[in-house]
């Protein structure tokens, strides 16, 4: 089952996401690891940058890094609506905690997901590499996916041998 790569979520517990779109699916974080929900703001733009981080937002007096997942996952970059948020959440990197502003095209709401839903991703019929999510779960008819992100960001840090976690 994939719900062990989850801490403290079994049969018997749900876990508590908010969810997000991103590219046209349906993207969930753990509601733990959110820290604040903004409105879109200026970016600036760091040269030399990875293209997955390649700016930085100022949240409350601190530079924080932005992300834009849709390039780990292969989605194409638009323009940002009258939807488009920026989800502050907290990772520890390289055993500090730290903030990243994630990119997303609207914020849908704060639910629990089963971990008897949850399956890993399928070896065909998925566009994306599988080591960029932890699973998959099924939800009223739709597919929540639930990225890996501790492994997403660890490339990021250099420290691809010991991966981020969620804080």
């Amino acid at each position: 089952m994939p719900y062990h790569k989850i801490p403290n979520w079994t049969p018997e517990q749900g876990l508590e996401v908010l969810t997000f779109g991103l590219g046209g699916e349906t993207f969930a974080l753990e509601a733990g690891i959110v820290r604040e929900i903004l409105d879109v703001m200026p970016l600036t733009q760091v040269p030399g940058a990875d293209e997955m981080a390649a700016a930085v937002i100022n949240f409350r007096g601190r530079i924080v890094p932005h992300a834009d997942l849709r390039v780990s996952f292969g989605m194409d970059r638009h323009s940002t609506t009258a939807d488009s948020r920026i989800i502050v959440i907290e990772l520890e990197l390289d055993g500090n905690p730290t903030l990243i502003g994630l990119a997303a095209d609207r914020v849908n709401e704060v639910t629990v997901l089963h971990a008897l839903d949850a399956e890993e991703p399928p070896v065909i019929g998925i566009r994306w590499p599988r080591e960029h999510i932890r699973c998959l779960v099924r939800r009223e008819g739709d597919v929540v996916v639930l990225p890996d992100l501790p492994h997403l960001f660890a490339r990021l840090t250099g420290n691809s041998a010991e991966p981020a976690t969620l804080h």
